[in-house]
């Protein structure tokens, strides 16, 4: 599993690091950065979960 962020089309509302913040963060700039871009399995529903929820559909999640 691997996720990553469009940085054009992300807008960092910060739904997916309520839902996952082991995976995702907003820097001080508010940008959202993917720290974790490939969670372990135990994390994989919460990301699927925050991928699909992501306001703009800035999230892609690829899965192996």
């Amino acid at each position: 599993m691997q996720v990553r962020v469009d940085p054009l089309v992300c807008e960092a509302n910060g739904v997916c690091v309520g839902l996952a913040p082991e995976v995702f963060d907003l820097d001080d700039d508010d940008e959202l950065q993917v720290i974790q871009p490939e969670p372990p399995a135990e994390l994989a529903d919460r990301v699927r979960h925050a991928v699909r929820s992501c306001p703009k559909a800035a999230l892609t999640l690829d899965e192996d």
